[in-house]
């Protein structure tokens, strides 16, 4: 089965096809805006564009990733002016955070991270274009706006995104926030003429002083990196409308070309059944969880174990079954990788069997449900015939590779940790002691373990040191 996914645009699943047949895939996410810390609803975004990124490469497909950075808008301008500081000071904490939080997540870094404000002249470009082909205009207020209705006089689609109802929804108003009621068909704005609350955040351009709107910024810098037409556009579904559709509008509207194959919409993410709320006290940024004594991983595992397309639960309940998750699958690799010993360093070929099935769930429109089945199905057997000594070390090796082989996609896996020299050490002086019947010692050095982190496994092959 080749890969298949929902693509927003045809509202139906359809084969993957790259736009080049030699297997190249241009990936545009729309990344943070850095105005404040992102929260887990935002990562729920991120972690989905990571495990496409990962399953693309798993596939064979030679991916060019593009994630951009928003660093001009609305509320960052707002902001700047509230705490009298510049836009580079004040972006620049929250970016940092950004990117430190995605490592934590274990998420793949995009080849390209472009900033709005290094893209200004692309901007102004494509703004000029579509004032050359009568489709932006200069308003009153000297602001440059798209015009719907004649991008529809050229014969374009406004709403192929999400189906419109322009009889009901008001139309013929001009929006110059970013961010605008989403009941409304308005002409939007592409370039925002320099007011005194702007401050000292504006560019030179054609019309005046001022800086772009927010949806202009996306199709300049995708359109830049990835051409005019490239494969994929991912992003959470509050995006479609009325920022991707206004991409989709501008860029066509600019360029008479199609923009882009296929559209990912991720969903949304409640938080105990409710909706994200810092009044409700149900608001947690990565920090907050980390702080609470989950790890990366353990957020990394309940974000991808519900299909992208369907909105999200997030519990503290579901993060303690991730830990709960995870510790089996570590538990399962360590024994493998005890059982593989007797191999030495032979590589072996991946078990097919587990990653044929792991494929096929995640062609299916990235079923990780599906998929997660499939590994735990394999960890209950790979334990049962480790536990019936019915796998030998090169079984074991190729178990362990197949593992090895589907992290690259989960990206949840443990680098095996080997204790230092000194633990070691201890471990041995308890063996020495229970030989001597000395278990008073024994169990001081047992406790020494536990207080600096590994606890005594007991195995056939002897005591070891893992970490707790």
């Amino acid at each position: 089965m080749a890969l298949h996914l929902h693509n927003t645009l045809s509202r139906k699943v359809e084969p993957f096809e790259p736009l080049d047949p030699d297997g190249s895939v241009g990936m545009y996410c729309c990344g943070p805006t850095v105005h404040d810390f992102a929260h887990i609803g935002n990562f729920r975004t991120f972690v989905f564009a990571d495990l496409v990124r990962r399953y693309l490469e798993f596939r064979g497909y030679d991916v060019n990733h593009v994630m951009n950075i928003t660093d001009v808008e609305d509320k960052i301008i707002r902001r700047v002016r509230e705490q009298n500081t510049t836009l580079t000071e004040y972006t620049a904490q929250y970016e940092d955070a950004f990117f430190a939080d995605l490592k934590v997540l274990n998420c793949t870094e995009a080849h390209h991270i472009p900033k709005a404000t290094d893209h200004i002249p692309e901007m102004i470009d494509i703004i000029s274009k579509l004032m050359e082909r009568g489709i932006a205009y200069q308003a009153s207020d000297q602001s440059i706006y798209f015009s719907i209705e004649n991008y529809q006089g050229c014969g374009c689609q406004y709403g192929r995104l999400v189906k419109l109802n322009f009889e009901e929804m008001r139309q013929g108003e001009r929006v110059s926030d970013d961010e605008y009621e989403k009941e409304s068909v308005a002409d939007f704005a592409l370039w925002k003429a320099r007011t005194e609350e702007d401050g000292e955040v504006y560019w030179p351009s054609p019309w005046g002083e001022g800086r772009p709107g927010w949806h202009i910024e996306c199709s300049a810098m995708s359109m830049k990196l990835l051409g005019t037409s490239f494969d994929l556009h991912l992003g959470g579904e509050d995006l479609a409308f009325p920022h991707h559709e206004d991409e989709i509008a501008q860029s066509e509207g600019a360029t008479g070309k199609p923009f882009v194959k296929y559209w990912l919409h991720g969903a949304h993410l409640l938080v105990e059944g409710k909706k994200m709320s810092k009044s409700l006290g149900n608001f947690f940024t990565l920090r907050d969880l980390i702080e609470k004594g989950y790890d990366g991983r353990e957020v990394r595992q309940l974000m991808i174990s519900a299909h992208y397309r369907e909105t999200f639960n997030f519990t503290m309940a579901g993060l303690d079954g991730a830990h709960t998750a995870m510790a089996r699958i570590d538990e399962c690799v360590a024994k493998l990788r005890d059982a593989k010993a007797d191999a030495g360093d032979v590589t072996a070929e991946p078990s097919a069997e587990v990653i044929e099935k792991f494929t096929a769930a995640l062609d299916d429109d990235l079923n990780v449900s599906s998929a997660w089945g499939v590994v735990f199905d394999w960890v209950r057997d790979c334990n049962r015939r480790l536990a019936e000594n019915q796998m030998d070390a090169a079984t074991a090796a190729a178990e362990l590779a197949a593992w090895e082989r589907i992290d690259t996609v989960l990206g949840v896996g443990k680098a095996e940790e080997e204790a230092p020299k000194e633990l070691t050490a201890l471990l041995e002086e308890r063996a020495e002691a229970r030989a001597a019947k000395d278990f008073a010692r024994a169990d001081a050095i047992r406790d020494e373990l536990a207080e600096k982190g590994w606890a005594i496994e007991d195995t056939a092959k002897g005591a070891k040191l893992k970490r707790l």
